[in-house]
């Protein structure tokens, strides 16, 4: 099945550890079109606190989806390159895409 790249989009994420079962997590930041408690799926090197620490920030292209009707999810592909983002990178980017509320 070929990727859609119309339905890929730039996402700022992070690493957390979940309270309810203590495993590293990743999530949307805040301040995106997205929620925090939105599930993210990707590549299993993102949340290995052996390679980056918990807290750590990513930049990842991904797209909404569901499975078969199941509960809505950020789908980031694992072949994808890793990219940490820095403090500042970060803001910037979360600025630049800030939703503004009417």
């Amino acid at each position: 099945m070929a990727r859609e790249a119309w339905a890929y989009r730039e996402v700022a994420v992070e690493s957390f550890r979940d309270p309810r079962s203590g495993r590293v997590a990743i999530r949307p930041v805040s301040g995106q079109a997205y929620a925090t408690s939105l599930r993210v799926q990707c590549a299993r090197q993102l949340s290995d606190p052996e390679r980056y620490p918990v807290g750590t920030c990513f930049l990842v292209s991904a797209k909404l989806t569901d499975r078969l009707g199941g509960e809505p999810y950020l789908y980031a592909w694992h072949g994808d390159p890793v990219v940490v983002m820095s403090k500042a990178a970060l803001k910037r980017f979360v600025e630049e895409r800030r939703r503004l509320r009417i």
